[in-house]
């Protein structure tokens, strides 16, 4: 058994704890800030659960849009490109879980994740 403090865990985005087959992680948005610059997938093989701790903020998943606010569980699927925005004034803090994991300890996005899966390569050839 491992347990860890997440009350401490306020950077833009920190790894928690890793196993082989998950992960998990926060992320903390100020006010009108984004997970990213547009809706990308950067890891494709991992599925995201985003559990929203305190704040308020969007998610857009591929085309569809949907509101965040505390108690909000959101599952991004494999494949499925995506960007997280906090619409509120006060920080937006989210409790993620990647299966299997996506992120090396420093935060950094781990090779094997970034590699698009068959279905993803396939349909991005379709829109070339």
């Amino acid at each position: 058994m491992r347990h860890i403090s997440t009350s401490s865990a306020r950077s833009f985005f920190k790894v928690l704890i890793s196993t082989r087959a998950a992960q998990a992680a926060m992320m903390t948005l100020r006010p009108g800030q984004s997970s990213s610059h547009e809706v990308e997938n950067e890891h494709p093989r991992c599925e995201q659960w985003c559990y929203v701790i305190s704040g308020a903020g969007r998610a857009t998943v591929g085309k569809r849009s949907v509101a965040l606010k505390p108690g909000s569980l959101l599952l991004i699927e494999k494949n499925e490109p995506h960007r997280v925005t906090n619409t509120s004034r006060k920080v937006l803090v989210t409790l993620n879980l990647y299966c299997p994991p996506a992120y090396t300890d420093q935060g950094e996005v781990k090779l094997l994740s970034r590699v698009p899966t068959l279905a993803s390569a396939l349909k991005l050839k379709r829109l070339a």
